[in-house]
């Protein structure tokens, strides 16, 4: 499976079925409305102590400069390149299971793990790296890597080599990490006429959101 299913819940489809038609400018940083509980894989990942999810020093967003757009759009299509697909049922016997890719192979959220690991070492503040989730087709998700910078939030997606500024992203955005703690998860606020085929689609539910 290429991606985490959710519920489609009915706050959800509100937002989506009443959002204005019409073209609008969005501000360049996704807008956060409060707080959000963790996506399962996410707290087991903590829970387990299979990476850092504390505390973390929230620095200026990164000055979006040639150099930055360069190292991602690198990092987006190598890691995009080098990773191949494996569910994580087929990998490790469960529906979600979110973890560092091994040999090469993991599913989204391995992916965007593996993301932000290599920004980081690369020097990029783990306060402007932050895992996020979004709504896409038929009621399903996908994990993504979103990097703060002073020009606006910038999506890494594996589905794609190119790096979009969030709101040209066709994902109906649900949360994120925090900025300040790794562990912890905020809900955004996308208001955007995203369409996500739900009649097509299926509302069982692997992950809660």
């Amino acid at each position: 499976m290429c991606c985490i299913r959710l519920a489609i819940i009915a706050p959800i489809l509100i937002q989506v079925l009443s959002s204005p038609a019409a073209a609008q400018e969005y501000h360049p940083s996704m807008l956060v409305v409060g707080r959000a509980n963790p996506p399962i894989g996410h707290y087991d990942f903590c829970r387990l102590g299979r990476g850092y999810c504390g505390e973390r020093e929230v620095v200026e967003p990164s000055p979006l400069d040639e150099r930055l757009m360069a190292l991602i759009r690198k990092v987006n299509r190598e890691v995009n390149k080098r990773i191949r697909h494996v569910s994580d049922q087929e990998a490790y016997g469960v529906e979600e299971w979110w973890t560092y890719p091994e040999k090469d192979a993991g599913d989204v959220e391995d992916v965007a793990l593996e993301k932000q690991r290599v920004l980081a070492e690369a020097g990029v503040p783990l306060s402007n790296l932050l895992l996020a989730v979004g709504l896409i087709k038929h009621g399903y998700a996908t994990a993504l890597l979103v990097v703060v910078t002073d020009g606006g939030d910038f999506v890494l997606d594996q589905a794609t080599d190119e790096v979009l500024p969030w709101y040209e992203v066709p994902y109906l955005f649900l949360k994120r990490q925090q900025r300040d703690h790794a562990g912890r998860w905020a809900k955004l606020g996308d208001e955007r006429p995203i369409d996500l085929d739900l009649d097509s689609g299926s509302s069982t539910t692997m992950e809660p959101i």
